[in-house]
Protein backbone atom coordinates (compact mmCIF):
# COMPACT_ATOMS: atom_id res chain seq x y z
CA UNK A 1 0.00 0.00 0.00
CA UNK A 2 1.29 3.48 -0.89
CA UNK A 3 1.74 6.07 1.81
CA UNK A 4 0.86 9.75 1.38
CA UNK A 5 4.46 10.80 0.54
CA UNK A 6 4.73 8.18 -2.25
CA UNK A 7 1.40 9.29 -3.75
CA UNK A 8 2.49 12.96 -3.78
CA UNK A 9 5.82 12.03 -5.38
CA UNK A 10 4.04 10.01 -8.07
CA UNK A 11 1.64 12.87 -8.81
CA UNK A 12 4.51 15.37 -9.06
CA UNK A 13 6.37 13.03 -11.42
CA UNK A 14 3.26 12.65 -13.58
CA UNK A 15 2.80 16.42 -13.76
CA UNK A 16 6.40 16.90 -14.95
CA UNK A 17 6.09 14.03 -17.44
CA UNK A 18 2.92 15.55 -18.89
CA UNK A 19 4.83 18.71 -19.82
CA UNK A 20 7.57 17.59 -22.23
CA UNK A 21 10.95 19.19 -21.68
CA UNK A 22 10.15 20.80 -18.34
CA UNK A 23 12.64 18.66 -16.41
CA UNK A 24 15.28 18.94 -19.12
CA UNK A 25 15.02 22.69 -19.78
CA UNK A 26 18.49 24.16 -20.02
CA UNK A 27 19.69 27.62 -20.97
CA UNK A 28 20.46 27.74 -24.69
CA UNK A 29 21.03 31.46 -25.29
CA UNK A 30 24.25 33.44 -25.75
CA UNK A 31 27.04 33.07 -23.18
CA UNK A 32 29.49 35.87 -22.32
CA UNK A 33 32.98 35.19 -23.73
CA UNK A 34 34.68 36.74 -20.66
CA UNK A 35 34.04 35.88 -17.03
CA UNK A 36 33.41 38.60 -14.42
CA UNK A 37 32.29 41.14 -17.04
CA UNK A 38 28.59 41.99 -17.46
CA UNK A 39 27.32 42.02 -21.04
CA UNK A 40 24.28 43.95 -22.23
CA UNK A 41 21.80 41.56 -23.84
CA UNK A 42 20.29 42.81 -27.12
CA UNK A 43 18.15 39.94 -28.49
CA UNK A 44 20.82 37.25 -29.11
CA UNK A 45 23.70 39.75 -29.25
CA UNK A 46 25.98 40.59 -26.34
CA UNK A 47 27.58 44.03 -25.87
CA UNK A 48 30.51 44.09 -23.44
CA UNK A 49 30.27 46.81 -20.81
CA UNK A 50 33.18 49.24 -20.54
CA UNK A 51 35.52 47.98 -17.79
CA UNK A 52 37.23 50.84 -15.93
CA UNK A 53 39.00 51.21 -12.60
CA UNK A 54 37.35 54.17 -10.93
CA UNK A 55 39.58 56.68 -9.20
CA UNK A 56 38.61 57.67 -5.68
CA UNK A 57 38.97 61.05 -4.01
CA UNK A 58 37.83 62.02 -0.53
CA UNK A 59 36.52 65.30 0.75
CA UNK A 60 35.20 66.20 4.18
CA UNK A 61 31.53 65.44 3.38
CA UNK A 62 31.76 62.85 0.60
CA UNK A 63 33.79 60.38 -1.46
CA UNK A 64 33.84 60.75 -5.25
CA UNK A 65 34.42 57.87 -7.65
CA UNK A 66 35.16 58.92 -11.23
CA UNK A 67 36.02 57.42 -14.60
CA UNK A 68 37.43 59.26 -17.62
CA UNK A 69 35.28 60.30 -20.57
CA UNK A 70 31.82 61.79 -20.86
CA UNK A 71 30.16 58.68 -22.27
CA UNK A 72 30.66 54.93 -22.49
CA UNK A 73 31.14 53.09 -25.79
CA UNK A 74 28.81 50.36 -24.44
CA UNK A 75 25.34 51.64 -25.33
CA UNK A 76 21.78 50.41 -25.04
CA UNK A 77 18.43 51.90 -26.06
CA UNK A 78 16.69 49.85 -23.35
CA UNK A 79 15.44 51.76 -20.30
CA UNK A 80 15.42 48.50 -18.31
CA UNK A 81 18.60 46.82 -19.56
CA UNK A 82 19.33 43.12 -19.17
CA UNK A 83 22.83 41.80 -18.53
CA UNK A 84 24.36 38.35 -18.77
CA UNK A 85 27.15 37.68 -16.31
CA UNK A 86 29.45 34.65 -16.13
CA UNK A 87 30.79 34.65 -12.58
CA UNK A 88 34.26 33.53 -11.53
CA UNK A 89 35.77 35.84 -8.87
CA UNK A 90 32.99 38.45 -8.64
CA UNK A 91 29.74 37.44 -6.99
CA UNK A 92 26.76 38.59 -9.09
CA UNK A 93 24.80 39.58 -5.99
CA UNK A 94 27.55 42.07 -5.07
CA UNK A 95 26.87 44.16 -8.20
CA UNK A 96 25.00 47.41 -7.61
CA UNK A 97 23.64 49.71 -10.32
CA UNK A 98 24.44 53.43 -10.08
CA UNK A 99 23.99 56.51 -12.25
CA UNK A 100 26.90 58.80 -13.03
CA UNK A 101 26.85 62.58 -13.21
CA UNK A 102 28.93 63.96 -16.10
CA UNK A 103 31.26 66.79 -15.04
CA UNK A 104 34.46 68.25 -16.48
CA UNK A 105 34.92 65.52 -19.09
CA UNK A 106 34.43 62.60 -16.73
CA UNK A 107 31.68 60.51 -15.16
CA UNK A 108 31.43 60.59 -11.38
CA UNK A 109 29.42 59.40 -8.42
CA UNK A 110 29.53 61.33 -5.14
CA UNK A 111 28.79 59.27 -2.06
CA UNK A 112 27.92 61.33 1.01
CA UNK A 113 29.61 60.25 4.22
CA UNK A 114 26.37 60.98 6.08
CA UNK A 115 23.74 58.37 6.71
CA UNK A 116 21.99 57.04 3.62
CA UNK A 117 24.76 57.28 1.04
CA UNK A 118 23.95 57.16 -2.66
CA UNK A 119 20.89 55.36 -3.98
CA UNK A 120 21.48 52.24 -6.07
CA UNK A 121 18.83 51.26 -8.60
CA UNK A 122 16.90 48.06 -7.93
CA UNK A 123 17.96 45.00 -9.90
CA UNK A 124 16.82 41.40 -10.11
CA UNK A 125 19.12 38.41 -10.35
CA UNK A 126 18.30 35.04 -11.86
CA UNK A 127 20.51 31.95 -12.27
CA UNK A 128 20.45 30.63 -15.85
CA UNK A 129 23.05 27.87 -15.49
CA UNK A 130 25.95 27.04 -13.21
CA UNK A 131 27.98 30.27 -12.95
CA UNK A 132 25.76 32.11 -15.48
CA UNK A 133 23.37 34.84 -14.33
CA UNK A 134 20.83 37.26 -15.74
CA UNK A 135 20.78 40.70 -14.10
CA UNK A 136 17.95 43.08 -14.93
CA UNK A 137 17.28 46.68 -14.01
CA UNK A 138 14.07 46.44 -12.00
CA UNK A 139 13.20 50.08 -12.54
CA UNK A 140 13.27 52.36 -15.55
CA UNK A 141 16.57 54.14 -16.25
CA UNK A 142 16.47 57.59 -17.85
CA UNK A 143 18.93 58.38 -20.64
CA UNK A 144 22.38 58.79 -19.13
CA UNK A 145 25.55 57.15 -17.90
CA UNK A 146 25.48 54.15 -15.54
CA UNK A 147 27.70 51.59 -13.86
CA UNK A 148 27.36 48.15 -12.37
CA UNK A 149 29.97 47.98 -9.61
CA UNK A 150 30.83 45.24 -7.11
CA UNK A 151 30.64 46.27 -3.45
CA UNK A 152 34.00 47.16 -1.93
CA UNK A 153 35.83 47.38 -5.27
CA UNK A 154 36.67 50.30 -7.56
CA UNK A 155 35.79 48.39 -10.74
CA UNK A 156 33.10 50.07 -12.83
CA UNK A 157 31.26 48.24 -15.62
CA UNK A 158 29.99 51.27 -17.53
CA UNK A 159 27.25 51.68 -20.10
CA UNK A 160 25.04 54.38 -21.60
CA UNK A 161 21.27 54.36 -21.89
CA UNK A 162 20.23 56.49 -24.87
Amino acid sequence: MLNRRQILAALAGAAVASRPGIAADAYSGPVPPKKDVPYLLHADNLVETEVVNASESSQKKDVTFSVPGETSPARTPLGEPIFLFASDRISPDSLALYQFDVKDGRREIKIPRSKGGVKAFHTSLRTLASGLFRIEAAEYLENGEYSLSPEGQNIAFCFTVY
